[in-house]
């Protein structure tokens, strides 16, 4: 049995309890209460599994993280099968540098399955976000070791699933929309647990998004006083 176990770990698919509590190095996401959460930022490397509906300020909120990235390497940033075409304008005033940003269309989901596993092993990217909806265990462990070994950060965006099991990977968060920004809740951390949900406060970065409450209907104290006295 020993040499079995043992190619297992070679391959990465095989996780140790004495893994579990290891910290992992971060990278600051650009959102203060987001890395507090985190204790100190997303993942240097790996995979982030993230849960949200399309279109509420999902990459609004984990881009600025990237845009660090790149500043400190001259790698690619990768977008894998996007579900709505990316906003040219929106990156350069991110402050990425679009000559090395690589968008990549595949036909299926298998091939952007293969696609992300080699961009992240290769060494040539820093950074990957995939939209994939489906995600077995095996798939998610290939992707891991995958991201570790061309030490890149990996983003699965995915719309909320009724799965029960929880992926291997480095961070699991679920977004939700809210009126001044983004619920998170995150489910898994390697090396923590789980939160609280929390809201990322997006009113500066994003005004457009986010629902500012209307204070309209605020009666000052002396007119209060007057219609009860």
């Amino acid at each position: 049995m020993k040499p079995t176990i043992d190619g297992l770990k070679n391959k990465r698919l095989l996780w140790q309890a004495s893994q579990v509590g290891a910290a992992q190095k971060t990278l600051p996401s650009g959102f203060e209460v987001l890395d507090k959460h985190l204790q100190g930022g997303l993942p240097e490397q790996g995979v982030v599994d993230v849960s949200t509906a399309i279109g509420i300020g999902e990459l609004r909120l984990l881009l600025p993280s990237f845009v660090l990235r790149q500043q400190s390497s001259e790698r690619l940033l990768v977008f894998i099968a996007p579900p709505v075409h990316l906003n040219g304008p929106m990156l350069l005033k991110l402050g990425f540098d679009l000559s090395r940003i690589l968008i990549i269309e595949p036909q299926n989901a298998k091939d952007a399955l293969w696609s992300a596993e080699q961009c992240l092993k290769s060494g040539c990217c820093d950074g990957l976000f995939l939209w994939q909806q489906s995600l077995a265990i095996h798939q998610a462990k290939r992707l891991q070791f995958a991201a570790e070994t061309g030490g890149a950060l990996s983003i699965i965006v995915r719309q909320k699933t009724n799965e029960h099991f929880s992926l291997p990977v480095s961070l699991t968060m679920n977004f939700t929309a809210a009126p001044e920004g983004i619920n998170v809740t995150v489910t898994k951390r390697k090396g923590g647990s789980h939160s609280e949900p929390f809201v990322v406060n997006m009113v500066k970065v994003w005004p457009e998004l986010t629902h500012r409450l209307s204070t309209e209907n605020v009666l000052p104290l002396a007119t209060i006083h007057s219609l009860t006295g």
